[in-house]
């Protein structure tokens, strides 16, 4: 992809990231069913595009210990914290403001947080941490995710965000707060929620809590990649993510949409030519996508379903585009699907 003035510095990074998991061969057993990926990867990669921009590549990552537990794994994940700040520049200001919100003695999900690893092309390697708003079961996930965004400096677009994006009870709710850990003019602050059994509208909805964005492209991007005119997503969520930013004072000033692919195509074939059309659609040469999709797959794309996971549409501020999530497959594939089994 680009980026291989960086490659020492990015593998040691991810090896930093990983945590004792680092040590594990794939040919071993499971001992940790992570989240990150379908097949209990704890690594999950996204290429990011953008119009006249070099790509970006991501790694969505979830330490481990030696003997993986809740706990342990959390204490394994700050000790990877001290040793990426070693090697990449980190800020952890606002992550140290809000770390006793979402770190309990006693998590009540298995996933407490994760990090994402940016690599980019002649630019040190950037550190994102994703933390739980449902750590302290779901009830709990509003005031939460509320308390973050007032000791991160965005209190005040928590109401934006209750408004029009969490306005179906039991079928949206907060699945990350993630924030950028670089200094705090460039850092991101951002709100992930999952909307169950939704269609174009709920999304569009949403969309419209973030200032400057253009909702009205929401349509055409769902139609291209869940396939159908219209369509109300029933397998895996479609989830929304909110952007704030310095300036960012009532209301996020950047929206995206993930849409779970994978559960909305018969095969990885399929997926592709979705995700070939949304480029089209978007002005994006997809050259660096099919290069960054060869170096992954490790099958015919027709022989499973779940290698591309996500297509992101991302809007306003600070870099429109479109990324793409893509499993390692490292223990496992899933079967492609018959017609009739599709998601929707």
């Amino acid at each position: 992809m680009g980026i291989g003035d960086n490659i020492a510095d990015c593998v040691s990074l991810l090896a930093d990231a990983l945590g004792p998991g680092a040590l594990r061969s794939i040919s071993d057993p499971i001992r940790w069913a992570s989240g990150v990926a379908d097949d209990h990867s704890p690594v999950e990669f996204s290429t990011a595009f953008g119009i006249g921009e070099r790509p970006v590549v991501r790694m969505i990552v979830e330490p481990t210990a030696n003997t993986p537990s809740r706990q342990d794994n959390t204490a394994a994940a700050l000790r990877a914290l001290r040793r990426m700040a070693r090697r990449a520049d980190v800020d952890t200001s606002r992550f140290d403001a809000v770390a006793d919100l979402f770190l309990p003695e006693h998590p009540e999900q298995d996933f407490v947080f994760w990090y994402s690893l940016v690599l980019q092309h002649a630019t040190p390697p950037a550190v994102k941490v994703y933390l739980n708003p449902e750590v302290r079961g779901g009830a709990a996930a509003d005031g939460l995710v509320h308390e973050a965004l007032s000791r991160t400096g965005f209190g005040a677009g928590h109401a934006a965000l209750r408004a029009h994006a969490l306005t179906r009870p039991g079928l949206d709710r907060y699945s990350f707060f993630a924030l950028d850990l670089v200094e705090r003019r460039r850092a991101r602050v951002k709100v992930y929620v999952s909307h169950d059994l939704a269609g174009v509208a709920d999304v569009t909805r949403a969309a419209q809590a973030a200032t400057g964005v253009d909702s009205d492209r929401l349509p055409d991007f769902c139609l291209l990649t869940g396939g159908r005119e219209h369509p109300t997503f029933g397998g895996r969520p479609l989830v929304s993510s909110f952007t704030f930013m310095d300036g960012d004072d009532t209301a996020p000033s950047g929206y995206s949409l993930y849409v779970p692919i994978r559960d909305y195509v018969n095969d990885d074939a399929e997926a592709r030519a979705r995700v070939l059309a949304v480029m089209a659609k978007y002005g994006l040469d997809a050259t660096q996508f099919d290069r960054a999709l060869d170096s992954i797959a490790q099958r015919p794309l027709d022989e499973g379903v779940g290698l591309i996971a996500h297509v992101s549409l991302r809007m306003g501020r600070p870099r429109p585009g479109i990324s793409v999530y893509l499993s390692s497959e490292a223990y496992s594939t899933t079967a492609p699907r018959s017609a009739t089994s599709v998601a929707v």
